[in-house]
């Protein structure tokens, strides 16, 4: 089989995901699409009519995400029409599916330029959207869902795990964006969004809040314990009696808040694979290649436990353990995403979200896998180390993973 080659990965800022607020909400997403899959052209320089695919996250497929955006994206940033797209959807594993389906089909053979990444814009008005399941009665018999804070209030609840520890490492995640961003960290892969005039939209994250302190966390009210006592419809179940039904015994305490969840953001990432053939061929300096990847699924009535084995099943087919992994990216959907990720897997934390993580820096859904695999790349080059392990929780109770190696 052939290697599958990360030539590059490129990435827009996160602009607040808010309609009259946000520096990038008052553009179309095929446009942040655009931006970066132009970046990769100009930095890289192949031809776009060799592009073999553009496989695109995006997980809210309505109004203007909808109607296949990668293949959209591609031509509005001035590929060849031979350059073709999908856009699929694993809600927030999006990203990361992309690209293990991208390397996939690089490794197999089967094709040898191929692009991976995804954008959401969560300042979009999301209409016609259904609750979790579909609002499938038969699915919600057999396995209950809820609203994933109310399940990462739930978990919380059920590992024990205190407010206190999810606000500091909320905090934490905070100082560690401060310190990414002020050192530049980001620089080389964040290409700023320009608007259609040639004016300068965004370029630099803007979610991030430089000196949260735990006292001003503390003063937070919980954001789900109303959401958890909604009603989608008359006869509907409540989030709360959702998680109940598989879950009696728990009575659920509320910890999550707009602090310790992640950033609500509009953003874009792509990165772009290649055979080994084609890398000969073109003289191409890789920057990284894939070593493994796992899809993992688990119990979609608490939604955000899969991190933890799908971690556990990229390792073994990679033939590694933790200790061989240099850099870690687990994306902190909530605090206790990563807070349990770290206690359960026994990982050094000095290895975890060392740039800060989407608490700090937001969570932009279909575009946060390959954000992530950009930072892990970046974060491996900067200390002159091998490996990085990513993987996220997903909707649905599922887990993408992958490990990269640099190059």
């Amino acid at each position: 089989m052939s290697e599958a080659y990360i030539i590059d990965a490129c990435r827009t800022p996160r602009g607040i995901g808010k309609q009259g607020k946000g520096s990038l909400a008052h553009l179309h997403p095929q446009h942040l699409g655009a931006t970066v899959l132009k970046a990769l052209q100009e930095r890289n320089g192949f031809d776009t009519a060799e592009v073999d695919d553009v496989v695109w996250g995006t997980s809210s497929q309505v109004v203007e995400q909808s109607g296949d955006i990668g293949r959209m994206s591609a031509l509005a940033a001035g590929y060849d029409i031979k350059a073709s797209g999908v856009t699929l959807d694993r809600f927030c594993g999006s990203g990361i599916t992309s690209a293990n389906i991208a390397a996939a089909s690089v490794k197999s053979g089967l094709e040898d330029l191929v692009i991976s990444g995804g954008t959401e814009m969560m300042s979009l008005p999301k209409k016609g959207l259904l609750p979790m399941g579909g609002g499938n009665p038969a699915l919600d018999e057999l396995h209950p869902q809820a609203h994933q804070g109310v399940c990462a209030d739930a978990i919380a609840t059920m590992e024990g795990i205190s407010r206190e520890a999810l606000d500091s490492l909320a905090v934490l995640t905070q100082n560690r964006a401060e310190t990414a961003i002020r050192e530049g960290r980001f620089d080389k892969s964040l290409i700023p969004v320009l608007n259609p005039d040639g004016s300068v939209a965004l370029d630099r994250e803007e979610f991030p809040r430089p000196g949260t302190t735990l006292e001003g966390l503390a003063k937070l009210q919980p954001s789900f314990e109303a959401v958890a006592d909604y009603r989608h419809s008359e006869d509907a179940k409540t989030f709360r009696e959702q998680i109940n039904r598989r879950y009696p015994d728990v009575e659920i305490k509320h910890f999550h808040h707009a602090g310790n969840s992640s950033g609500v953001v509009d953003g874009s990432a792509a990165i772009l694979w290649a055979s080994e053939d084609y890398v000969r061929a073109h003289g191409l300096k890789p920057r990284a290649r894939i070593v493994a990847m796992a899809n993992m699924g688990d119990d979609p009535t608490l939604m955000l436990n899969a991190p933890v084995p799908a971690a556990r099943k990229v390792l073994e087919k990679a033939g590694m353990t933790l200790d061989d992994i240099d850099v870690i990216e687990i994306n902190e959907a909530f605090a206790v995403v990563s807070e349990k990720f770290q206690r359960d897997l026994n990982v050094d934390r000095e290895k975890v979200n060392i740039n800060g993580g989407a608490m700090a820096l937001g969570h932009p859904i279909g575009a946060t896998g390959a954000v992530l695999i950009n930072t892990a790349l970046d974060e491996l080059e900067r200390q002159d180390k091998q490996l990085g392990l990513i993987t996220m929780c997903a909707a649905g109770g599922m887990a993408p993973a992958i490990i990269i190696e640099r190059i």
